[in-house]
């Protein structure tokens, strides 16, 4: 079995989106074509609740699934079609916005509040779907434990262990995995033709192939292989440093379709996009209630 190489990594940029929200842009538009079919992940680290209070208020969302993770923390939820709720530490909020939803998520002061949010892309023939929601609590999750590691599979399967989540139009892989203290880990069930990131949410990790260049927490790093024509499911191989290291694993089949992107809404054409913010703003926006 040949080895996926770690061909970019990615260290972000501080931004602040919402009413104030310090985050760490990580995937964006600028390297969208890379990691499709994920359009956006930011990963936020605070001990500071002034950094993230003023939340994200109401906002809409069309086009897209956004998937919020919390390793620690709370964010109380709403939205247009009467939803609400809270995620805490290790659950997950996945939402389908489709056609168009509505909504707002304000983080909650906590003593750290550590996680990410994931856009993921919908096919063109789906843009339009139902909106829905998948609320994730920590007893939905499966949990492997492995000599030096523990994984918790938040969608997709993991060793012929289903997750708490699996999605209906991108079948995204999901893993939370903790290594403990200079711990090697391998993982090889994902097809060479998909494509495959980590994002390291704490402590240090080496990526590379020789494993002796360790990054630090808040970074991605994207891993593709050598042979386009190879029907294997080529290994990836990390190691965490002294302190151990907690990471995301996330894997997925590329769309490879026009991206039409503005703010919070994503689409596949300029004109689909200008539609949509003309339903904004006479009403329209919502098609399902």
């Amino acid at each position: 079995m040949t080895q996926r190489k770690a061909t970019q990594i990615i260290r972000g940029q501080h931004a602040v989106d919402g009413a104030g929200v310090h985050l760490r842009r990580v995937v964006g538009l600028r390297n969208v074509h890379d990691f499709d079919p994920f359009l956006m992940l930011d990963g936020f680290d605070s001990l500071d609740p002034n950094d993230y209070i003023k939340g994200f208020p109401w906002h809409p969302h069309r086009g897209i699934e956004t998937v919020t993770y919390l390793i620690k923390g709370e964010i109380i939820h709403a939205d247009s079609l009467g939803n609400r709720g809270t995620i805490r530490d290790l659950e997950c909020q996945w939402m389908t916005a489709g056609s168009g939803i509505i909504h707002q998520e304000m983080p909650q002061p906590s003593e750290r509040m550590l996680g990410c949010q994931l856009w993921v892309n919908l096919p063109a023939k789906d843009k339009m779907t139902l909106p829905a929601y998948g609320d994730i609590t920590q007893e939905d999750v499966e949990i492997v434990e492995e000599e030096n590691a523990l994984v918790r599979i938040i969608s997709g399967s993991y060793k012929g262990r289903s997750g708490a989540f699996q999605g209906e139009y991108i079948k995204v892989k999901y893993l939370d995995v903790e290594l403990a203290p200079n711990a090697t880990w391998s993982y090889s069930e994902t097809p060479n033709k998909e494509t495959l990131f980590i994002y390291l949410l704490d402590g240090t990790l080496a990526p590379d192939e020789n494993l002796s260049a360790f990054e630090n927490k808040a970074c991605a790093v994207l891993f593709t292989f050598d042979n386009p024509e190879s029907t294997e499911n080529d290994r990836i191989t990390v190691k965490s440093g002294g302190e151990g290291a907690r990471f995301i694993l996330l894997a997925g089949k590329p769309l490879r379709e026009p991206v039409s992107w503005g703010g919070p809404i994503v689409m596949n054409t300029r004109e689909e996009l200008n539609l949509a913010f003309e339903e904004l703003d006479n009403g329209t926006f919502i098609k399902h209630k």
